[in-house]
């Protein structure tokens, strides 16, 4: 005869008879649920949101913000530099719509940010990664920058490149290489920010990379040099290729840190210098109140994030499949 408790165990046991038939991806997938739809609500409601505030008109007088229903319009008011955005970082002579400006900003800024600590950063996990006395003490001398906070260091180079404080504008201008006032000028201010952001986060990337060094086994540099492989080959076949996932994945991490540059360049420089998209967001925001508008930017700069992410993570997926 059955009970109801004995009725009540095998309702309950029910659910884990169906998960231990799953597959261990299903079973994955289905822990991973809850962290994906706190994920959603989280990360993918404020950017539903956004969209759709950037549908909307401007009312920058009205007591609300968002006006009618627009559609596409202040994309297509931004892409053709209808909308009255910061001042123009290329020469005035360039007939180029200011949202591309500062896009062209912000893509400058991530690759060649990225490119130099990337480069740098590998060369100091190279040396990281050797054996030699002081090593401890070099490793703290050179995650010593990362640690400053952005207002800080903005400040650091404010102060260095100010003319009437600073020793480096007379010097650069000396060289011929900066302008009486580099802070005020798009270009060397661009070159400002771009050095001070190479010289805090390069540690980032050498402590990323470093960690991807030593989880190679030593044993394999053996072998290759019983074998006769010259250094470079060894770093060529060896290490470039079981270090590359560590690679991706920290520069992963700088592009989308570089795609979002804004308090670096306002301590710094100032949005009216250097406009990033970041920038425009905020000037549109405080200095004209056209919520719409910053609606768009902000959606504008998440889709091109996004994109560089999706490529990132498929160039991952392939040397992750190369390398097994």
């Amino acid at each position: 005869m059955t009970t109801k408790q004995d009725t009540d165990t095998r309702l309950l046991m029910r659910p884990l008879n169906w998960l231990e038939t799953q597959s261990e991806a299903t079973f994955a997938y289905i822990l991973l649920a809850p962290a994906f739809l706190l994920l959603a609500v989280i990360a993918f409601f404020p950017l539903i949101r956004t969209f759709s505030f950037s549908l909307l008109a401007d009312q920058t007088a009205a007591a609300t913000p968002f006006g009618e229903f627009v559609g596409f319009d202040n994309y297509v008011a931004l892409l053709t530099g209808e909308a009255l955005l910061p001042q123009q970082f290329l020469d005035p002579s360039f007939a180029t719509p200011i949202l591309q400006q500062a896009l062209f900003v912000t893509l400058a800024f991530a690759i060649l940010s990225v490119l130099f600590e990337t480069l740098i950063g590998f060369g100091q996990a190279i040396v990281l990664d050797q054996d030699f006395y002081g090593r401890r003490w070099v490793r703290v001398a050179i995650i010593i920058p990362y640690a400053i906070p952005i207002v800080i260091q903005a400040m650091i180079f404010y102060l260095m490149f100010n003319p009437t404080v600073g020793f480096a504008a007379d010097f650069m201008q000396g060289i011929g290489v900066f302008g009486s006032n580099p802070l005020t000028n798009a270009t060397d201010s661009f070159i400002i920010v771009l050095v001070a952001d190479i010289w805090k986060t390069s540690a980032f990337m050498a402590l990323l990379i470093l960690a991807g060094l030593q989880s190679i086994d030593r044993g394999l540099y053996d072998v290759a040099r019983v074998s006769g492989a010259s250094p470079w080959q060894q770093f060529k076949y060896i290490t470039l290729p079981l270090i590359a996932p560590a690679l991706l994945v920290a520069m992963l991490f700088r592009t989308m840190d570089a795609m979002r540059i804004y308090g670096l360049i306002d301590a710094t420089a100032g949005c009216q210098t250097v406009p990033s998209m970041s920038c425009l967001v905020i000037t549109a925001l405080q200095n004209t109140r056209r919520w719409a508008t910053a609606s768009a930017v902000a959606f504008l700069t998440a889709v091109v994030i996004a994109v560089l992410v999706l490529l990132y993570l498929v160039s991952l997926r392939d040397t992750e499949a190369g390398v097994t």
